[in-house]
């Protein structure tokens, strides 16, 4: 269960030291400090969950999302978030895992997430569409189709029977979204293989 600080501190309000007494519960790792002001009490709980809460508003996305909707083989240590309108990167790193931050345009920011709940926590995540359309935003640009191709399928690694389930239609609506010629490319390759 996450706590804060001042619900901490309503916690411990009998002792003379409260906030003493947050410090020897951390080094008993009887809570666990997740960010600045915030700790969970369980330190068995899934890294993603906390995404959101130390730097936000943030969905989880780019590699995080692409490898656990199956779009590429690879297992992803660093839980993947896209933000907006931060004007930097940011990573953070706690008992629970790596994170990382990255900027999207604020345009594309509020489509295409799913609101997930799990054990009584919330978080965003990208749908397939959106986790890919955010990766290719901040790569290189690539200059046509057939770079696009070498980049999904030698470099990236995405696979060939999840990419042909991606809806074309949304790709098609994100590329207006993010001013990316890869996305743009990205959209012609869908309406090629899809018409």
């Amino acid at each position: 269960m996450i706590k804060t600080t001042a619900m901490l501190l309503e916690e411990l309000h009998g002792y003379k030291d409260p906030f003493g007494k947050i410090k020897r519960l951390c080094n008993e790792q009887k809570i666990i400090p997740v960010a600045r002001g915030v700790y969970e009490t369980n330190a068995d709980i899934s890294g993603y969950l906390f995404a959101p809460v130390i730097y936000g508003p943030s969905y989880l996305s780019f590699n995080y999302a692409l490898s656990r909707h199956g779009l590429i083989p690879e297992a992803v240590y660093e839980y993947s978030s896209a933000t907006c309108c931060k004007g930097k990167k940011k990573t953070y790193s706690n008992h629970f895992g790596r994170y990382s931050y990255r900027d999207i345009p604020d345009s594309a920011f509020p489509y295409e997430t799913k609101l997930m709940q799990e054990d009584g926590y919330v978080y965003s995540i990208a749908t397939p569409e959106k986790a890919l359309c955010d990766k290719l935003y901040e790569l290189n640009p690539v200059r046509n189709l057939s770079e696009l191709k070498d980049l999904l399928f030698d470099n990236m690694r995405i696979d060939k029977s999840e990419f042909s389930k991606l809806n074309a239609d949304v790709i098609s609506e994100l590329s207006e979204l993010y001013h990316s010629n890869n996305i743009r490319f990205l959209a012609k390759l869908m309406q090629k293989e899809n018409p």
